[in-house]
């Protein structure tokens, strides 16, 4: 009998590594672009290192304060994974650490993505993993629970299924549903080969800027000749 609230799905379906690993290097704001600015975590989820993020996500939603569930996820959770946890964005208690974190370093997994607080920061800078969060504080967490794993959540203002795949850099995080990966990958290596043909025109000073007129006077904009 499911018990809503505080239930644990243990088989996610994962996308092949190899479809995953296609994404890794491409940047974050033109797999964004690529989906037509959607699917992208607000700006309240940042990084904390200089690690890139790239894996399937494993979902936690946990009780704002409260870790109980995390804790569990994290011994379900499969080498790459991506530890994607929906606490509501508070950031009164931390919920996870350097203790923590240099466990999933052991375990392999790929990295977390906190809808909350982290803490022990001097140490997650220098750590080999991707941590994003969306703030700090001393304050430890509990662990009561209730909470779910590997059932939808929202974090950053995403809707995050389990096996969703996820990329993140300095700027930030998206979301891709595995269903569109194939296409959301072509058109993102298509959007980043472009941006290399504008960096030589800027090098050149042959950037064309003639569409910026053209926008503003189909809108009806004084002063346009």
């Amino acid at each position: 009998m499911s018990n809503v609230g505080l239930r644990i799905n243990e088989s996610i379906v994962r996308p092949e590594k190899s479809l995953i690993e296609q994404f890794r290097g491409l940047p974050v704001a033109n797999i964004g672009d690529s989906i037509n600015r959607t699917f992208c975590l607000n700006a309240a989820i940042r990084p904390f290192n200089d690690n890139p993020l790239l894996g399937p996500a494993l979902t936690v939603k946990v009780r704002p304060g409260d870790n109980l569930l995390l804790h569990k996820a994290l011994d379900m959770a499969k080498p790459g994974d991506i530890i994607v946890v929906d606490g509501q964005g508070e950031t009164a208690n931390a919920l996870i650490g350097e203790l923590m974190v240099l466990w999933a370093i052991k375990l392999g997994i790929g990295g977390f993505v906190i809808d909350g607080a982290i803490r022990d920061v001097t140490r997650l800078r220098s750590v080999g993993i991707p941590v994003y969060a969306a703030g700090v504080t001393p304050a430890g967490p509990y662990k009561d629970g209730p909470g779910e794993i590997n059932h939808p959540v929202v974090c950053g203002g995403v809707v995050v299924n389990p096996g969703d795949i996820v990329v993140g850099d300095a700027d930030g995080i998206v979301v891709i549903q595995p269903q569109d990966a194939k296409a959301v990958l072509e058109k993102a290596r298509a959007k980043s080969q472009a941006e290399q043909q504008t960096l030589i025109d800027i090098e050149n000073g042959s950037w064309d800027r003639t569409w910026v007129d053209a926008a503003l006077k189909e809108k009806g904009c004084g002063g346009i000749r």
